[in-house]
């Protein structure tokens, strides 16, 4: 049995959280969808009042650095966006045909439900094996990480991990060609698609 994940909220601290999509497949590839998340996290962060101290948005998974939100916790702001971003995403994802997709721009995953089984005898029908074969996968994986950052230090050492993710997945030549991160921020005091909450 897994252990439990302890969370340690209302001590004042930044949270490094991280969390990725469903078997870690690149489900935020494409612009389209990257652009919806970072408009999703912007709504978020209004609704729950929380600071958003720096940001990534990878392919198949996502980096924040916030404050405790104002409402909830950390864990009620990372439901909400997983849940907000993954119904939008997975809108009109049904094919004519049968088979499902999920559209994010010009990317298409598809999914296909398994066939179905030979000829089987007369009878009711199997509700467990129907209900099976028409659901869609998940988009998100259910847990998340979650770090406290209490320092100066550990702040700095987070951010500069983020920032340099796409430079090392070599998506970019230079962190300043990804603009889904607060690099941008950080580098030219300029807030880029979605406006970024430092702290002093």
């Amino acid at each position: 049995m897994a252990d439990k994940l302890i969370r340690h909220y209302g001590r004042g601290h930044l949270h490094f959280i991280t969390f990725s999509c469903y078997r870690r497949l690149p489900l935020l590839r494409s612009v389209r969808a990257k652009n919806i998340f970072v408009h999703i996290l912007s709504d978020i962060r209004d609704r729950y009042g929380f600071s958003l101290v720096g940001y990534v948005v990878m392919p198949e998974h996502i980096h924040l650095l916030i404050s405790e939100p104002t409402k909830g916790t950390p864990s009620t702001v990372i439901q909400v966006l997983k849940q907000r971003v993954s119904r939008r995403l997975r809108r009109k994802s049904r094919a004519p045909t049968g088979q499902l997709n999920l559209k994010f721009g010009e990317d298409v995953i598809p999914w296909r439900a398994p066939s179905p089984p030979a000829r089987r005898r007369a009878g009711p029908p199997n509700r467990r094996r129907t209900g099976r074969a028409c659901a869609l996968p998940r988009f998100w994986q259910r847990r998340f990480y979650d770090f406290n950052v209490w320092s100066l230090k550990k702040r700095v050492e987070k951010l500069q991990y983020m920032h340099m993710n796409p430079l090392k997945r070599k998506l970019v030549a230079h962190p300043k060609d990804w603009p889904w991160s607060s690099f941008t921020f950080y580098s030219k005091l300029k807030h880029g698609l979605i406006r970024i909450d430092p702290v002093h």
